[in-house]
């Protein structure tokens, strides 16, 4: 099942999940890629976006609106809909509206080899690395998360030049993840991490605490949209990149 956390207000974008995208609410493009994969859920914080969900014909509960974070709110419809511990729950972010769906369903299958959590991560150019907006991962021989950081991570002491980086390549990571239903109420029972307060990444809290954060090696040309400059990037590439009438 996959869950998509709808929170309406953003403080970098207002109302960021209603921008359009080719005629379409965000939040509705998202759910209607994540709907060629698996069962779609839309976990709403306002009844402007209940109403919205129910006219495209989504299944959407209202949760409360206190949460603070999407994993909180995923929990919450888990917990109403009263599933089955070991039920696969992928949460997709409501602003990944071109995440491409084999991404979606390589995180679904990975689920099972993970013992608590997966998510994913992809190859990034060196030129991206100091972006603090694109947070990096950095892998054990497990093939699972050491730490997550919006700084270039590992910091590579002699350089970009450095010929270690051509086999060990940084890692970019996606904000999409995959959890049992079990495990996702075990997260967010968890006590809160200094580290995600401090990296604002919430993702370190299941780090800190020991649990086990199964990394997905993808490749993926999608853009998270955070900002208005942000969508404007993305529709700018996929309208490069694909036929408008298939958008």
């Amino acid at each position: 099942m996959i869950i998509i956390p709808a929170r309406l207000h953003s403080s970098r974008f207002p109302k960021k999940i209603l921008a359009d995208i080719y005629g379409t609410p965000m939040i509705i493009k998202t759910a209607q890629n994540a709907q060629k994969v698996d069962e779609v859920i839309i976990a709403c914080d306002d009844k402007e976006v209940l109403e919205l969900c129910n006219k495209y014909h989504f299944k959407a509960l209202l949760t409360n609106p206190s949460h603070t974070s999407g994993t909180d709110r995923c929990a919450e419809v888990c917990r109403i809909l009263k599933l089955k511990n070991d039920e696969v729950i992928i949460n997709v972010q409501a602003d990944e509206p071109f995440l491409e769906t084999k991404i979606i369903s390589s995180l679904i299958a990975s689920m099972k080899r993970a013992s608590f959590m997966a998510t994913c991560a992809k190859i990034i150019d060196k030129n991206e690395i100091s972006d603090t907006n694109l947070v990096k991962v950095v892998l054990n021989a497990y093939q699972e998360a050491i730490y997550f950081s919006r700084l270039p991570i590992p910091y590579s002491r002699d350089g970009m030049e450095n010929p270690l980086l051509d086999t060990n390549p940084y890692y970019g990571h996606l904000g999409i993840y995959g959890f049992y239903a079990q495990t996702l109420q075990e997260f967010c029972e968890l006590s809160k991490s200094p580290l995600e307060d401090i990296e604002k990444l919430e993702q370190l809290r299941a780090i800190y605490h020991k649990k086990a954060i199964l990394i997905e090696i993808v490749q993926s040309q999608s853009i998270g949209i955070d900002t208005p400059n942000d969508l404007q990037k993305a529709l700018d590439f996929i309208s490069q990149t694909q036929p408008h009438d298939s958008l």
